[in-house]
């Protein structure tokens, strides 16, 4: 399958369905922007740092990162440019986790690890290796998946010395 590589070359569907995965949408905006996952443009680049993003939202709230003024002050610990990240922040120390996962009643305290869970139930896989094609739940996965292409084995165990992979290898191992 051919994967169109800007806006204007996305088939127009009346549903506005993902040609990649089959997600449907009621506008083609949202549609567009979801692509991206799949081809993986982030048009939304941050001059101070280099980092890039899929959404103008996320770009604009990032860009509040590179300020210095951070009013939002957790008592635990430290300060942030938002309100909302304080309250994402303050979950760890109350251990609220509002997102629960009517599939298997599993809670999460961050919306984007409760989403990346949902996948389990649903067989989504979102994320494509470029070299293989191998799909993934989450950019997680597929980011320890490139190791098998590359080589990189960054996780070494402090006690033999041998080297993984994988995280979860180096953690069956010990």
């Amino acid at each position: 399958m051919s994967i169109p590589n800007s806006q204007m070359e996305l088939p127009s569907v009346a549903q506005h369905e993902c040609p990649e995965c089959g997600k449907r949408f009621s506008k083609k905006n949202p549609l567009i922007i979801h692509y991206r996952i799949h081809t993986g443009e982030k048009p939304f680049m941050c001059t101070e740092c280099g980092k890039s993003f899929r959404k103008k939202q996320q770009f604009t709230e990032h860009q509040l990162s590179h300020t210095e003024e951070k009013p939002f002050i957790c008592t635990e610990d430290k300060p942030f440019n938002k309100r909302s990240n304080l309250i994402k922040h303050q979950r760890i120390h109350t251990g609220v986790k509002p997102y629960v996962c009517m599939e298997c009643g599993k809670s999460f305290s961050n919306k984007s690890t409760f989403q990346g869970h949902q996948r389990i139930h649903t067989g989504e896989k979102p994320f494509s290796c470029t070299e293989c094609g191998k799909r993934f739940t989450t950019k997680t996965k597929l980011s320890g998946h490139y190791t098998v292409h590359t080589g990189e084995k960054p996780f070494a165990c402090a006690d033999c010395g041998r080297s993984f992979a994988l995280k979860g290898n180096l953690t069956r191992h010990q």
